[in-house]
């Protein structure tokens, strides 16, 4: 009996999700559990599994194309079986047509104007990630690519084909057309063109437009909707102190000179300081700060410190987490945040490496970053912002000496926790950074 391949679920908040590649094609067999697909979420690169035995009897959808979550992508099933039943419905909605070639220029039979693309109801170019990198890189301008894909979208063969094409000539133009591009539609060369002098460099760049409208990517519409929700939901108020890093300074120092003979990997500082957040926060009087504000007006407190590690990849702030931090060494942090910080960065994260966190970290000091005002990721009730290293100086026994100056930036919901428990937890956490080592020895 055929049986339905489709788009998984992944959370609540994902609406689609980009399928980025087809692992089997129409014809083949596969077994259960066997690698189908990959797709894309707004956060993650996923991978789908076969749900049973069968052959690829058809797949509805193409590489690079946003399919809505549970939408059937494909069937699985005996040859010969009927499966008009699981095709997905294209005839529902007529797409919108694009900007119109100008209906006074006629072009050549031999050089026919494609159809023009489909707009979503949106506003936006139907085109997939793919064939809009590749018009992109081609320089053509892919409103004026036939669509071939789903629901009239743009595919990447689409823009092969407009490529393949080559310039074009308007009908009025055709007779003294040189083979290249010129100003009219679509880079069609047009009769303004006849006679014309080639632009300069300068004057090319006088042409470049004004700006260039760009839709967000799934990352950043996630990005956005959780910034809107926490400040326009939780009262929140930060606190900022500086501690002095002179022992850390010095203990990382120590660390990376012996760390060979001591079987210890690459201790960053920012390592140091999840290890110390970890301590502080598992405290009893700092619990508030390890919690979860649930909409219900109900808080609940963690026994385990889990702590997101913001991101900053190349498609945006991502926040894996790293789990029971309050329980692994410090060797054991430094190795566990690199791997979750390459997965991020890679775009291999799943859904459960970006959520569970109970606080999160948020690292600027290697941009020299003095002080920020980090958002609390909700529904966690704080978030620690890390500063860079700043040289100031202080009275010592009636003599002025510098000292390194690390600034910790703590937000917090102030519908759960006061003005003073926040501030007991900076000075706790400060003590701890400035007497590490004794720390470490308890």
């Amino acid at each position: 009996m055929a049986h339905p391949i489709l788009m998984p679920n992944v959370g609540i908040t994902v609406e689609s999700c980009i399928l980025t590649e087809w692992h089997k094609k129409k014809g083949d067999e596969v077994k259960e559990g066997e690698l189908l697909f990959t797709y894309e979420t707004d956060k993650s690169t996923v991978e789908e599994n076969a749900p049973c035995d069968g052959t690829i009897l058809d797949l509805f959808f193409e590489e690079g194309d946003d399919v809505p979550v549970m939408t059937i992508v494909g069937v699985i099933g005996n040859p010969g079986e009927n499966i008009d039943e699981f095709k997905p419905n294209t005839d529902e909605e007529e797409p919108k047509e694009a900007l119109q070639p100008d209906i006074n220029e006629k072009p050549t039979q031999s050089q026919p104007t494609p159809a023009p693309a489909t707009v979503s109801d949106d506003g936006f170019l139907k085109i997939s990630p793919r064939a809009r990198a590749l018009a992109a890189k081609a320089g053509v301008d892919a409103r004026f690519a036939a669509p071939t894909g789903a629901e009239g979208r743009i595919v990447e063969a689409d823009i092969q084909t407009l490529i393949d094409k080559g310039p074009s000539a308007t009908y009025a133009a055709a007779e003294s057309f040189s083979g290249t591009g010129g100003t009219g539609i679509g880079g069609r060369f047009s009769v303004a063109d006849i006679n014309a002098p080639a632009a300069s460099a300068a004057q090319t760049a006088q042409e470049m437009p004004a700006y260039t409208d760009e839709k967000m990517s799934g990352v950043r519409r996630a990005i956005t909707k959780s910034m809107k929700l926490s400040l326009s939901t939780i009262p929140q108020l930060t606190h900022t102190l500086t501690f002095d890093a002179t022992e850390i300074l010095a203990l990382r120092k120590r660390i990376k000179l012996n760390a060979e003979s001591l079987g210890l990997g690459s201790i960053t500082l920012n390592d140091i300081i999840l290890f110390a957040v970890s301590r502080v926060l598992a405290k009893p009087e700092h619990r508030a700060l390890n919690a979860h504000c649930l909409e219900n007006d109900t808080v609940r407190y963690f026994n385990s410190v889990n702590l997101g590690v913001a991101v900053d990849t190349d498609r945006g702030l991502l926040v894996p987490t790293l789990f029971n931090a309050d329980k692994k060494s410090l060797n054991e942090i430094s190795a566990k945040s690199k791997e979750i910080i390459s997965i991020s960065k890679s775009g291999s994260a799943t859904p459960d490496m970006l959520s569970g966190g109970t606080f999160t970290v948020s690292n600027l000091g290697s941009f020299g970053i003095e002080s920020f005002t980090p958002v609390i990721n909700p529904p966690q009730t704080g978030i620690l912002g890390v500063d860079g290293i700043t040289t100031r100086v202080r009275e010592v026994d009636g003599e002025l000496k510098a000292y390194p100056a690390m600034g910790l930036s703590l937000t917090y919901n102030h519908s759960v926790v006061d003005g003073a428990p926040a501030s007991r937890f900076l000075v706790d956490l400060k003590n701890t950074l400035e007497n590490f080592t004794v720390m470490l020895c308890k």
